[in-house]
Parts: C-alpha cells; structure tokens; sequence
C-alpha cells in the first residue's frame, strides 16, 4: 500500500505514536455540549502517561478517585465505527482520543499490494447500493467505487458436475428445488419484517426463531437437496459459519438489516455491487488523517474505570482520562476489558455468547483476468472443496487479474489448522477445476487468517447461537454508565458490514452528544 504523506500509520508507538488531541495547533479545543462539566475545557493534553519512559514499564493500578477528563470522548478501536464517531463527534466541537491496539487504522477492513502496485482488499471490501453512509463517508474523502466485474456466466460446482449460470441468477438447481427455496426465502424475509430490526429480540416469534438453529430449521422445511444446499451456501457465505451453529432468529433479523436474502448475495444492485478503487482502507486512512484527534497505536486497552467525574481509560503502559468512552470492539473482545465497576450481568453474559465467524479470505494474482476470454464472470459456488465461493478482484486498473475465494465455517476451521503451503495448493487446485489449468500458476497468493488475527479473532461478524437474543439481545447498544458501545454488531442496518460499522458509529456519537 503506498503511504500518504498524512497516513496516520506513519506514527506509531505509545509515548511518541500520539497527536494532540487539543487541536491542530495544540491549543485547547472547546466543546459546544457540556455533557461532561466544565472539567474538560481546562485539559490540552490527550492522555496522563503513566510509567511511560525509557524501561516501558506497566502502568500502576491506581484507586478509581475524582475524575478531571483530558478529553470529553475515548474512543477504544481505530475502525470505521471508532473513525466515524470521532469525526461526528468532532463536527460538534469534543474532544477526542483514539486507542487501537493494532499498528494500523481500519479495523477488519485492510489493504495489501499486488504486484502491479495496485491495492487489494484482505478483509471487508464490497459496497451496495443502499449502504448509504459508507458511500457517502468515501465520497467524503475522496476514494471512489468501480463495479464488481459481472459479466458473462457464474460457475457452479453441485454433485460433481460445473455447469454455468447467469450472472443475476441463482445456481442450477432442479425445478422443484429452486421453488422450494424461493418459497422459504419469502418466509424468511416475511417474518424479517415482522420482527424488525431495532428489537427483533421481543414478541412470541422472536422467542420461536430463537428457539432453534438455521439447521433445524432447514431439515424441518426443506425436503430438496438443492434448497438445502442453496441455504447452506448462503449461510456459509454470507456468515462464515454453520448452519448448525446459527441461531434462526439472528439469521432472520440480519436477513432484514440487509434488505433480504437476494440482497445479500447479489452483485447487481447487492451487497456485492461495487468495489472501492483506492481499496477499502484508504477510506479509513484517509478518515483518519483528516481527524484532529489524537490516535495511539499499538495501545490494547485492559482496563476501563467509570470514576467520578468521568472515565480512566488503561493500556499496559498509559492511563487516558475523559468523560465519556466509546467502546467499537466485537462483543467477545469488547468482553476481554476489565471493567470497574463490573459490567451490567446480562451485557457481560451477551459478550460471552457472541463468537467471531470463522473466515480465511484468499486473493490469487494473475497476469491478467485469463477467464474473461471464456465468457465468465469469475464468480465460483460450490458444495464440495475447500473454498466454496470466490469472485474476480481483479483491480480497476485492469493491470492484473485476481481471483478470491473464502474458506468459511468447517473449512476455514480445519484447514486453518494446516499450513499456508497447504492451503495454497488446495485452493490451486479448486480453481484450476472451474477455470482451468492456467490457475495453477499465479503470480502471488495471499491471505488473511481472521480467525488467528488477534485484534479480530474471526470474520465476518459477531453472531449469536439460539438463546442468547431474546435472553441478552437488549444489552447489545444500551449504555453501561458512561460506557457506550459501537461497532457492525450494534448497528440495526447491515449489520456485519462496513456500512452498519459507520452507522454504529454515528449513532454512538449522537447517544454520548444528547448524554
């Protein structure tokens, strides 16, 4: 990725890694709210170090006395909601600090380089059309989209056989199968607007779909090989899990916050439209650098205090005070904080019943896009192998081609624990059976473990097993004192995507903006 003169990834590191939160210049910034007191107009400095010279030691645990905030807002995680709520947050005149524990801005979202020097997305990447507030958010900065490449016929592998589809269609299935599985899509999608998505946790229905799997569900509903391997894919695909392992009424409320089940899984007017030309970092990047606030890398929070007056904020090195903290993690990470007082029993009970997806994406290079020439689109699915689905990434620049391709759930789980090398000429091999031997000489192969990166520890998103919504659901935004809570899993449209990550953090910054 070619750095920016105003990257904030140029500057790392924990005592020197830090710009003023005070502003540009370093003089105090005032705010237009007084949701703190008048503490936090006196403060010009973004942290209290602690512990923080030459030796790196720990900072000392110290009593939770009188807070006198050096910033009105904390915000614990440099991704798209933590970015988001920072520059909301500082259109209305606060103050701001940023913790991220990675060496890096973004988040799930990351960029890495082809050979040609164009950048290619290792985590989140697609954008639809109606994800309105990423869009815009980009736009804002500057970095534009180009169309996910869509033209010809689709692959699908199904008991042995490839056959193409349409680009805009649903894989080759047999008659009865395709009505079947259109049938229980509109099911699913009448009961997604019946439950809603601000509190589908409430009312009888909740309290049914949460009472089962999307497995159960399946062997219950559908009679057909196909529909339950349509439904399997979309589950896999879409979630990074198992059916088995999915509660109904979490796939049906994320079904909702997504705009149906089509919309999540088409290109063409879908959740997989459009592409960013910059990659989808440069967004955060790009956020980042035009933030007054301060943002201390490397700095993994291990402690939260709500005090008197305000909050005290520790890393393993520094003690940052303010009046408010925003909290953008996963709920299982977000879970990994110690907190003072201890959380509310049912938010600490959800945090703990809200696992990662499993998800190891893989982008392959090639010289060029050699399957164009074939009339296909790229686009693979599959009921058999070790990826299931993949894509043409091939840059906007056309200097290149690239295949992706996702193991997801049970794949990426197994294969997770066998080498890079392994996993490399397994998934040679699977694209050399839909696109021919060309696909067994590459010019690079790269991938993203999520599920062993320790910032993250899984894709695409936080999901819930049956039981735990309509048991623990309402604690999944409420406030905890002065703690708020962020991220793609709090938001209540498209949830897991970059576009629920920035309304989460919008409307994060607006709960602590009317506090």
């Amino acid at each position: 990725m070619t750095e920016k003169s105003k990257d904030p990834e140029r500057t790392q590191g924990h005592c020197t890694g830090r710009r003023s939160a005070s502003g540009q210049d370093g003089s105090a910034t005032l705010t237009r709210r007084s949701f703190i007191g008048a503490a936090a107009g006196g403060a010009a400095a973004a942290a209290v170090a602690v512990g923080c010279g030459e030796s790196g030691t720990s900072a000392a645990p110290q009593q939770c006395g009188p807070i006198s905030p050096s910033v009105d807002v904390l915000i614990v995680g440099a991704g798209l909601a933590g970015l988001s709520a920072a520059r909301a947050l500082e259109s209305d005149g606060a103050t701001v600090q940023i913790l991220e524990a990675r060496d890096r801005v973004g988040g799930r979202i990351l960029n890495a380089e082809l050979s040609t020097g164009d950048p290619i997305e290792k985590g989140g990447q697609w954008v639809g059309p109606t994800q309105t507030e990423i869009l815009a958010l980009a736009e804002s900065v500057g970095v534009d989209t180009f169309p996910t490449y869509n033209t010809g016929n689709n692959l699908s592998l199904l008991d042995g056989s490839i056959d193409p589809y349409p680009a805009n269609g649903l894989p080759p299935v047999p008659g009865a199968d395709l009505g079947e599985t259109l049938s229980a899509i509109g099911e699913i999608e009448a009961w997604a607007a019946s439950i809603g998505t601000e509190t589908p946790w409430e009312g009888e229905l909740a309290r049914e779909l949460d009472g089962q799997t999307v497995e159960e569900w399946m062997r219950n509903r559908l009679t057909t090989d196909g529909a339950h391997h349509l439904f399997d894919l979309v589950v896999k695909s879409v979630f990074g899990v198992e059916p088995r392992d999915l509660s109904l009424l979490f796939f049906t409320f994320y079904v909702g916050s997504g705009g149906g089940i089509i919309s999540l899984t088409s290109v063409t007017d879908g959740a997989q439209e459009a592409r960013f030309v910059q990659g989808s970092q440069e967004v955060a990047i790009r956020v980042a650098s035009d933030l007054r606030s301060g943002i201390t890398f490397n700095s993994p929070v291990d402690r939260i205090q709500d005090c008197d007056g305000g909050v005290a904020v520790w890393t393993a090195t520094e003690r940052f005070t303010a009046g408010r903290v925003i909290v953008t993690l996963p709920p299982v990470l977000a879970g990994r904080i110690r907190y003072e007082p201890g959380l509310p029993a049912q938010r600490d009970q959800l945090t703990q019943r809200m696992p990662m997806g499993s998800i190891i994406k893989v982008n392959v290079e090639y010289a060029n896009p050699f399957w164009r020439a074939d009339d296909l689109t790229g686009q693979f699915v599959a009921d058999e192998g070790p990826v299931r689905f993949g894509f043409d990434n091939s840059p906007a620049s056309g200097r290149a081609g690239v295949l992706n391709a996702f193991f997801a759930g049970d794949d990426a789980r197994t294969w997770g624990l066998r080498t890079k090398e392994e996993r490399e000429e397994a998934v040679l091999a699977q694209l050399a059976r839909f696109f021919g031997s060309e696909a067994l000489n590459p010019v690079q192969y790269l991938e993203s473990d999520w599920p062993a990166e320790p910032w993250t520890r899984g894709a695409y998103e936080g999901f819930t097993a049956p039981g735990v919504l309509v048991n623990y659901g309402a604690s999944l935004r409420a406030p905890a004192g002065r703690i708020h809570w962020a991220g793609s899993e709090t938001s209540e449209q498209w949830t897991g995507y970059m576009d629920g990550a920035v309304r989460s953090g919008l409307r994060a910054a607006a709960e602590v903006l009317g506090g």
